[in-house]
């Protein structure tokens, strides 16, 4: 009886390891892939938050000349022929 008990213990161990380390579905690979979820949901979060940042631009910028200057000196550093632009980068 001891001997049929060993074998099935054996087995079971065997097809754990195999389950955990080998198989297609494995630990090892279910953990990397939630990893990979959680790391494009935040991914898909920045984006949205980006989206919604150019959309109030772009309403922004459709109301008027005046927004639209503001924006291209703000953004894009333009300026006036007559005026000088004088960049402070801190550090």
């Amino acid at each position: 009886m001891r001997i049929v008990r060993d074998k099935f213990v054996i087995a079971t161990l065997i097809v754990l390891v195999w389950m955990l380390f080998f198989d297609q579905n494995s630990i090892i690979d279910r953990v990397s892939l939630m990893r990979g979820i959680k790391n494009m949901e935040q991914e898909k979060e920045n984006l949205i938050s980006e989206i919604n940042r150019n959309k109030e631009n772009i309403d922004e910028l459709q109301g008027g000349s005046q927004n639209l200057e503001k924006f291209a000196r703000e953004e894009y550093l333009m300026k006036k022929p007559d005026e000088d632009l004088f960049i402070i980068i801190y550090e």
